[in-house]
């Protein structure tokens, strides 16, 4: 059954089409037969109307996208035009990046009203309930020793305990709801710049950071692993460029095959029916060292072009086949 798909993203022209993942799931969308419309996330809208139930809009045009030759445009725009997102869409396609802000959360908000009208991948009031940095802490027995916290006395504490349990003084610091490998600093143990990074971070965000230990594996890179509808659909290990400890390919990480390790396996197994049952049914989780997790992120999750281009798999079908049965389901529901 063809679907009517408006792909809720960030500015077309901008993408790399070469390793970008809401490409590669419009072109695995258009090859199954289903129809493209492109929008952005700034042009959502909500109307109420004399029944009650109000409306969703979007302006949006129908979209073509095809593997460039040379320097021809990627892609192909019909006409913009709003549309309503409730009667003439099947399926919307949340795929702008973050930064988790209000914008974001109020976005995800709106799309939640098309519910039992329009399936809408991943499901809003998770993804606005599950902020990579926050949700991961449903699932601590797998994570590295973390602080949540604002104060820079807690940073000190948490700092003089993991030296106390081994793991060195050096921390890594990071915004709580930033994504990419964005402000991600690590501070050595002798705490230089420690108090002025606080106050940098505490005049920046108004919500508590995340502190933990530097892993030294992080060297050796850390692993992307997808999950679709709860199952690994493939993974790829991520090494930092020269100069980095980040790893993120945003920043300059390159991509190698990899396989899980046994710890990485019972990870997925015991976050795959959370992830099934909430609606989240492409994720992307990260793991160092093959032991820690560190993220899971269910906003914009990338990797698969990588992924299915060291495994030889095709991970936008797996994550199309899917959605097609959820909006069966839904449907026939």
């Amino acid at each position: 059954m063809s679907l009517r798909i408006a792909v809720q993203m960030d500015p077309l022209p901008s993408i790399n089409v070469a390793g970008d993942s809401t490409f590669a799931l419009m072109l695995s969308a258009q090859a199954r037969g289903h129809s493209l419309w492109y929008y952005d996330v700034g042009t959502l809208a909500w109307e109420s109307t004399p029944d009650g139930k109000g409306r969703v809009s979007a302006w949006a045009a129908p979209v073509i996208v095809h593997r460039p030759q040379s320097s021809e445009a990627h892609y192909k725009l019909g006409e913009f035009a709003t549309i309503d997102l409730g009667a003439d869409i099947d399926v919307v396609l949340m795929r702008q990046d973050p930064p988790f802000d209000l914008g974001y959360i109020t976005g995800a908000h709106i799309l939640e009203k098309l519910k039992g009208t329009t399936l809408v991948i991943n499901d809003p009031e998770q993804v606005r309930n599950a902020p990579e940095k926050v949700f991961v802490l449903d699932f601590a027995q797998f994570m590295p020793p973390t602080l949540v916290a604002r104060r820079i006395e807690d940073v000190r504490g948490f700092q003089k305990r993991m030296v106390e349990r081994g793991f060195g003084g050096d921390l890594v610091i990071k915004p709580l709801h930033g994504n990419g490998g964005k402000a991600v600093f690590r501070v050595p143990a002798s705490g230089d710049n420690l108090g002025a990074l606080i106050e940098v971070f505490t005049q920046m965000w108004k919500e508590p950071f995340m502190v933990q230990p530097f892993l030294p594996d992080v060297s050796m890179g850390d692993k992307r692993i997808v999950l679709v509808d709860g199952e690994v659909a493939g993974a790829i290990n991520r090494r930092p460029g020269e100069g980095e400890f980040r790893s993120n390919l945003a920043v300059g990480g390159s991509a190698e095959a990899t396989e899980l390790t046994e710890r990485e396996a019972e990870i997925c197994r015991v976050l795959g029916p959370e992830l099934r049952a909430r609606g989240l049914v492409f994720v992307g989780i990260d793991v160092i060292g093959g032991q820690w997790l560190t993220e899971i992120n269910v906003t914009s999750p990338t990797g698969i072009v990588a992924i299915d281009r060291f495994n030889n798999s095709d991970c936008g079908a797996m994550i199309w086949a899917a959605i097609e049965r959820r909006h069966k389901d839904m449907t026939a529901g």
